[in-house]
């Protein structure tokens, strides 16, 4: 791996945190370079030129522009494999990729800022608009909880963390700002805290950041 790599984020975006906690796993060091939603810089001509999606994060690593955090996720962990956040075992190793997607694909994305103001431009008030989004989570968790029926230890799977964990705690901290009652999913919040006690995690958290407002 080079030496120079930049992740290109914003402390609040959730995606960017799964991409932080991932660096700091590796132990791969970074630069940052922020890009304030709110303020629309992620649709600044310099950023489209690194990302024509105008989304958070990129990571500029290895002479490469990676974006999707799911799949800068799983690059790092196969440039470099220790700690794993793959199991070995391929049914286990698709397991913890579902639940992933579950947060990625499905959950996630509905809280992202241009669906709301797509929301907003179609009339619907905040409180609307947040207990729209609340629900998805609610939906989401929902899913999360029975996924890891069986396999949950410390972590999501097992005793060690995976991609699951990485994609489960940054979307807990999104629940919160949306209002969501988390107290129903005792084992998620038990597995968040493991998380973070682990420096991995609390050093990515969106308040330990240089631009947190």
């Amino acid at each position: 791996m080079t030496d120079a790599v930049t992740l290109h984020g914003y402390f609040r975006s959730g995606a960017s945190y799964r991409v932080r906690i991932a660096l700091n796993l590796k132990g791969i060091g970074y630069a940052d370079a922020f890009h304030h939603l709110r303020k629309g810089e992620q649709n600044a001509p310099e950023y489209r030129a690194i990302n024509p999606q105008g989304l958070l994060p990129a990571l500029e690593i290895d002479g490469a522009v990676l974006t999707q955090s799911l799949a800068i996720c799983e690059y790092l962990d196969e440039v470099r494999p220790e700690p794993a956040l793959l199991p070995a075992e391929p049914i286990a190793r698709a397991k913890v990729r579902a639940f992933a997607q579950v947060i990625a694909c499905d959950t996630h994305p509905v809280q992202n800022l241009k669906v709301l103001a797509n929301l907003r431009a179609l009339g619907l008030d905040e409180a609307q608009i947040n207990g729209w989004a609340a629900k998805v989570i609610e939906d989401g968790f929902d899913a999360c909880n029975a996924l890891i029926a069986d396999t949950a230890g410390t972590y999501c799977f097992g005793d060690s963390v995976t991609l699951a964990d990485l994609f489960l705690v940054p979307q807990l901290v999104n629940a919160r700002r949306f209002g969501v009652d988390l107290q129903r999913w005792p084992k998620l919040l038990e597995i968040e805290r493991a998380c973070l006690a682990l420096d991995a995690f609390s050093k990515a958290a969106p308040e330990n950041q240089p631009d947190a407002e």
